[in-house]
C-alpha cells in the first residue's frame, strides 16, 4: 500500500535511509531484496469507555484497548506510522526493543513529542526474538489505554498454539487525580480496598501493639498496591474463553504486564506452569505452580490441558482486590483456587521489625536477592498449614505428604521468617531480630522455591540456554540505593529524583555493572531502555538476560550490560506513579552525535525534569455551625506552601489565618523549616500569658514568623515558631487518626493555651460529616469538603 500523501515528506528523510541495528552489528540497507519491511499504521484516538457503569475517557489504538498486537519476524524491518489523532501530544516507546536511540520513543529525551493531529514514523530492524510491548511514554497516557503487545518471532518457532496476553489495570479515576491523591497522603484508596488498618481493626485482630509500634516508627498503614483499581483485564476483558483445545494440548501464553502499577499472580487450575522465556529472552524451561509478574515484565509460559474440561488461567493483582481469567478447553469448568485476602497486620508486624526509627531498613544477617525471600510472604494465607490451597489438581496437604521426606519437614520445629537458620522446638522470639518464631510447616520457606508444596518462581531459578558473560573490556561499576517516602509519596535513587541528578556518563564499548539495594518498603520493577542486562544468579555464566528487574524490599541485586549504543537512555521504576515522582536516571553515552529528533537538547531536558517537579494541591474546608475552618497545601518533592484559616460568624469568634512556605529536609522529610505570616483578630478576652510567660497575642496578632515542623513518633507534628516580635509558640497536632475504617480523629494543643479535638466520618471521596470542639470557637458540627 503506498504511503498517504500527508506523510510523503518522510520518504526522503526517514523511510529510505539505511537502518542500523542496535547491539548486533547487523546492517540492513533499506529496500534490498534480503529484507522485508512490515508496516503498521497506529491510529491513536481519544475515546469513551464504560467498564463499570460509568463513562470515562480513554485512549484507543486502532479503536481498541489494548492496541493491536504487532507481529514481526527477526530480520524484518519494522515500519510503524503513528497517527496522533488526539488533542494531546504523545510518544510511543518500544519496550525492551534494541533499536537506534532516536527511535526509542521517550518524549524530550529521544524525540520531541508527537503533536496533536500529526504523524510520526518509527523505523527499526528486528534483531531479536521474543515477547515485548509498546506504550506511551508521555505523561500518564499509559494508564488509560495506550499500550499493546509486540511479538518478534524466530525464523522457526515451536509448533504450538500461542496466545498473546496483555494484562492491565483500570481506574475510573483520572490518572492525574490518582497521582495527586498519592502525593497528598489521601487514604481513599485504602478505604475502597478495605485495607485502612484502623485502630478498631487492630483491636479486633488483637494487633493493637503492632499498630502502635508501626506509628511509633512514623509509618502509615501497610500498603501492597498504591492504587485502587475497579477492574483488571486480560486482553481488555475480565474473562476470555478458548474452547478449541482438547486433552493433551499445550498452549503458549506470551504475557505482558501492561498495568500502570499492578503486579499480578499467575496460577493455573490444570497443573504446572512451564516458564520458557522472560523479558523476551529464552530460559531453560522451569516448572512452577505460580509466579508473580511485575509491571512491564513479560513472560512466555506453556500450560497443558489435562482433560476435556475448561481450565482457568487466573490473573490476580497482588493486593487481591479482583481478578481476570482465561479459560482453556471445553466442558465442565475447573476453576483455580482464588487467592485469599492478605493478612495486613502480619505484614505490618514484619515491617516494624525491618525498619529502624530513622526510616532505613535494618541490616540483615543474610544476603537477600533475586526474589528468593518474599518479605510479604507472612501476609499470604494460602501459605498457612490450614490454607489447603490447591495447586495443579492437588491440595497442600497431599503435596506436603509427598514432600515430607525429601524436604525434611518437621511439624515440631519453629523458625524465624527472617533467619531460617534459627530453629527451636518451642514458640518464642528470634535472638537475632526479635521476630516471633513460626511453625516451619505453617510459614513460607524464605527460599520461595518450595513451601507447603507450592513452587513459586524466583529469578534464581532462571537459566539462560547459552552463556551470557560479557566480552572482555573495561568495567564501570555503579551503586544505587532505592529510596522512598510513602508518607509524601516520594520515590528516588540515592534520595535524588531525575530532576535533582545529573546524567550518568558511560562510554561505548565498556561493561557496566549496576549494584542495586532496595532500602524502601515497596518492590520496584527497574527498567533499562534499549539494552538487555544479565542478572547475576546461581547459574553464573548462564545468568539470565532481562530488561526489567523486580527488586523487593531489602534486596541487593547485580546487573551487567555491554555499553554498545549511543545517545541517552532512560533507567527507571516502571510503576508509572513512581516514575512520575522521579525514580530514575538517564544514562548518556559520551561523545554521542547530536540527536536530530531533539533540536534543542537543553530545553528538552528541562521539560523531562518537569514531571517530578510537579506541584500537587490538597484542600479541606469544614462548614460547621461554629465557624468555617480550612487548610490547603500546595507541594512538590521538596517544597510546600501551607495555609490554614478559621473564620467565625461573630466578632467574638473573629478570624485567623496562618501560612507557611518551606522546604522538606532529609530522606523521610520529617523536618520542614518555613517562613510565613500569622494574622488573626477576635474580640479581646481577658489578658493572659502563654505558657512561656510572654503576653498572649492569640486574639490580635499580625506578624511574620519563622519556624520548623518535625514529625514525631506516632505521627504527631511538633511545630515551633518565633515571630519578629520575639513571641515564641510551640504546638503539637495530628490529623486523620484512623479510629475505624471511615472515622477519623484529630487534635491540636499549643503554648498559647489553645486546643482542639475533632472527628469526621468519611462518606464519599470528597465529603465527610464532622464535629469538633475549639477552645476559642466552642462546639460545632457540619460537613467537611476534602479535595
Amino acid at each position: 500500500m503506498p504511503l498517504p500523501t500527508h506523510i510523503a515528506n518522510y520518504e526522503k528523510n526517514i523511510l529510505t535511509k539505511p537502518v542500523k541495528a542496535a547491539n548486533s552489528g547487523i546492517h540492513f540497507p533499506a529496500g534490498t531484496p534480503e529484507t522485508k519491511t512490515v508496516r503498521y499504521d497506529l491510529y491513536i484516538t481519544d475515546t469513551t469507555v464504560n467498564y463499570t457503569g460509568k463513562k470515562r475517557k480513554g485512549i484507543a489504538v486502532n479503536g481498541s484497548i489494548p492496541g493491536p498486537t504487532l507481529v514481526f519476524t527477526i530480520g524484518d524491518t519494522a515500519l510503524i506510522i503513528v497517527h496522533n489523532n488526539t488533542e494531546k501530544p504523545t510518544g510511543v516507546h518500544w519496550h525492551g526493543v534494541q533499536l537506534a536511540n532516536q527511535m526509542d520513543g521517550v518524549p524530550y529525551l529521544t524525540q520531541t513529542p508527537i503533536p496533536p493531529h500529526s504523524i510520526y514514523v518509527y523505523k527499526f530492524p528486528i534483531v531479536q526474538a521474543g515477547t515485548y510491548w509498546y506504550h506511551s511514554h508521555f505523561g500518564l497516557q499509559e494508564q488509560i489505554g495506550l499500550y499493546g503487545a509486540l511479538i518478534f518471532n524466530k525464523r522457526a518457532e515451536p509448533n504450538i498454539p500461542t496466545i498473546p496476553l496483555v494484562l492491565s489495570d483500570w481506574s475510573d479515576m483520572n490518572p492525574k487525580e490518582i497521582n495527586r491523591r498519592l502525593h497528598t497522603a489521601s487514604d481513599w484508596f485504602a478505604i475502597k480496598k478495605g485495607t485502612v488498618q484502623s485502630y478498631s481493626e487492630a483491636i479486633k485482630a488483637r494487633k493493637l501493639g503492632v499498630k502502635l509500634g508501626n506509628e511509633w516508627k512514623r509509618m502509615h498503614a501497610m500498603d501492597v498496591s498504591d492504587v485502587y483499581y475497579e477492574r483488571f483485564f486480560a486482553n481488555g476483558d475480565t474473562s476470555q474463553s478458548f474452547p478449541q483445545f482438547r486433552a493433551g494440548d499445550k498452549v503458549r501464553f506470551r504475557i505482558v504486564d501492561g498495568g500502570a502499577s499492578s503486579y499480578f499472580w499467575l496460577t493455573y487450575s490444570g497443573g504446572k506452569i512451564t516458564v520458557v522465556a522472560n523479558d523476551g529472552n529464552d530460559v531453560e524451561p522451569v516448572d512452577v505452580d505460580r509466579l508473580i509478574i511485575g509491571p512491564s515484565e513479560t513472560y512466555d509460559v506453556v500450560v497443558t490441558i489435562p482433560e476435556n474440561m475448561q481450565y482457568q488461567f487466573l490473573v490476580t493483582p497482588e493486593d487481591r482486590t479482583g481478578h481476570a481469567s482465561v479459560w482453556l478447553g471445553h466442558g465442565m469448568k475447573m476453576p483455580a483456587k482464588k487467592l485469599p485476602r492478605l493478612k495486613y497486620f502480619e505484614g505490618m508486624a514484619m515491617m516494624n521489625k525491618m525498619m529502624k526509627m530513622n526510616g532505613d531498613m535494618k541490616p540483615m544477617g543474610m544476603q537477600m536477592s533475586l526474589q528468593k525471600m518474599d518479605m510479604n510472604s507472612v501476609m499470604y494465607p494460602e501459605m498457612d498449614e490450614s490454607g489447603n490451597m490447591k495447586m495443579g489438581g492437588m491440595d497442600n496437604r497431599q503435596k506436603m505428604k509427598m514432600d515430607k521426606g525429601k524436604e525434611g519437614i518437621n511439624k515440631g520445629i519453629y523458625t524465624c521468617p527472617m533467619h531460617p537458620d534459627i530453629m527451636s522446638d518451642k514458640p518464642g522470639r528470634c535472638p537475632k531480630c526479635g521476630m516471633e518464631l513460626v511453625k516451619k510447616t505453617s510459614h513460607v520457606n524464605m527460599n520461595m522455591t518450595k513451601s507447603n508444596g507450592i513452587v513459586t518462581l524466583n529469578y534464581n531459578m532462571l537459566k539462560a540456554p547459552e552463556k551470557t558473560t560479557l566480552p572482555k573490556g573495561t568495567w564501570k561499576t555503579l551503586h544505587f540505593e532505592l529510596t522512598g517516602n510513602m508518607n509524601r509519596y516520594i520515590w528516588t535513587l540515592d534520595d535524588k529524583t531525575v530532576s535533582e541528578s545529573d546524567k550518568i556518563l558511560i562510554r561505548q564499548g565498556e561493561n557496566v555493572r549496576i549494584i542495586l539495594y532496595n532500602n524502601s518498603m515497596m518492590r520496584h520493577p527497574m527498567h533499562l531502555h534499549g539494552h538487555d542486562f544479565r542478572v547475576l544468579n546461581q547459574y553464573g555464566v548462564y545468568s539470565p538476560m532481562k530488561n526489567v528487574l523486580d527488586i523487593m524490599p531489602m534486596e541487593t541485586d547485580t546487573l551487567e550490560f555491554r555499553a554498545s549504543e549511543s545517545g541517552d537512555w532512560f533507567f527507571h521504576c516502571h510503576i508509572l506513579y513512581h516514575m512520575m515522582s522521579g525514580m530514575g536516571r538517564v544514562f548518556s553515552y559520551e561523545n554521542s552525535a547530536p540527536n536530530p529528533e531533539i533540536p534543542d537538547p537543553m530545553k528538552a531536558y528541562k521539560m523531562l525534569k518537569k514531571d517530578d517537579r510537579m506541584f500537587h494541591l490538597m484542600f479541606q474546608n469544614d462548614f460547621a455551625t461554629n465557624g468555617n475552618d480550612g487548610s490547603l497545601m500546595y507541594a512538590n518533592t521538596r517544597w510546600a506552601f501551607q495555609g490554614e484559616w478559621r473564620l467565625g460568624y461573630t466578632a467574638m469568634h473573629g478570624y485567623e489565618t496562618e501560612t507557611h512556605f518551606g522546604r522538606y529536609i532529609g530522606k523521610m522529610q520529617w523536618l520542614f523549616p518555613y517562613v510565613g505570616v500569622d494574622w488573626r483578630y477576635r474580640k479581646h478576652s481577658a489578658e493572659d500569658n502563654n505558657i512561656f510567660g510572654q503576653k498572649n497575642t492569640k486574639d490580635d496578632r499580625k506578624v511574620f514568623h519563622v519556624g520548623v515542623q518535625y514529625t514525631l513518633p506516632w505521627l504527631v507534628v511538633a511545630d515551633a515558631s518565633v515571630d519578629y516580635t520575639g513571641n515564641f509558640r510551640l504546638q503539637f497536632s495530628r490529623d486523620d487518626i484512623p479510629l475505624t475504617p471511615r472515622l477519623r480523629a484529630s487534635f491540636m494543643i499549643n503554648s498559647d493555651r489553645e486546643y482542639m479535638v475533632g472527628g469526621r466520618y468519611i462518606m464519599t471521596k470528597y465529603l465527610s460529616l464532622s464535629t469538633h470542639y475549639d477552645s476559642d470557637m466552642g462546639w460545632g458540627a457540619g460537613i467537611t469538603f476534602t479535595y
